[in-house]
């Protein structure tokens, strides 16, 4: 079995890894709920893109050398995207803009913003690695908590066996379920 390694992105990475998100995301729960019908693919890619270069500009991109998979990470204190992305980004959503909603945030705080693995290399741990390298870039910078969200029971598996904890999970009748997770660092710094 072959395993990628696995570094921070360069700015020419991330068309290639929103096209890796793109794939990994193409049947996901949530997204499908976000993103209306209409061109969602490249909805989806284009969003992958903007959200790749906020994380790229204001936290950390991970990828593998071969694109198999990608991972970004913002810190609490991030600014929100410039207003033209916003305004992008806000277009894209179209009348669904409205199921979003904004993340909060403590000092000293991560946020796993998104990590997928192409469905060709799924299975091969690549998702685990990505985990443990992110936990890694965030300890290196301080952080107290790295929290996430996910809609899949499979990925709350996968986060559990990286040490991250259910801290909440909403179930709406018409809504994709969503499990919030944290991933507490010690206190001893």
């Amino acid at each position: 079995m072959n395993n990628p390694d696995i570094r921070i992105a360069a700015t020419d990475d991330l068309i290639a890894a929103a096209d890796t998100l793109a794939a990994a995301f193409a049947d996901y729960p949530w997204t499908r709920w976000v993103i209306p019908e209409d061109n969602y693919t490249a909805r989806l890619h284009e969003l992958q893109h903007l959200y790749l270069q906020h994380a790229h500009r204001h936290g950390v991109v991970l990828i593998t050398d071969d694109y198999a998979g990608v991972a970004a990470l913002l810190p609490g204190d991030a600014p929100m995207p410039a207003d033209e992305t916003m305004a992008r980004i806000i277009d894209l959503y179209a009348d669904r803009i409205n199921r979003l909603s904004p993340g909060e945030s403590t000092p000293g705080s991560w946020t796993l913003e998104t990590l997928g693995v192409n469905t060709h290399s799924q299975g091969r741990g690549i998702g685990g690695r990505l985990i443990e390298k992110a936990i890694e870039e965030v300890d290196k910078r301080n952080a107290t908590v790295l929290a996430l969200e996910t809609s899949d029971l499979r990925n709350v598996r996968l986060y559990e066996r990286h040490g991250f904890s259910i801290v909440s999970h909403s179930a709406p009748r018409d809504e994709p379920e969503v499990w919030s997770m944290i991933h507490a660092f010690s206190d001893l710094r």
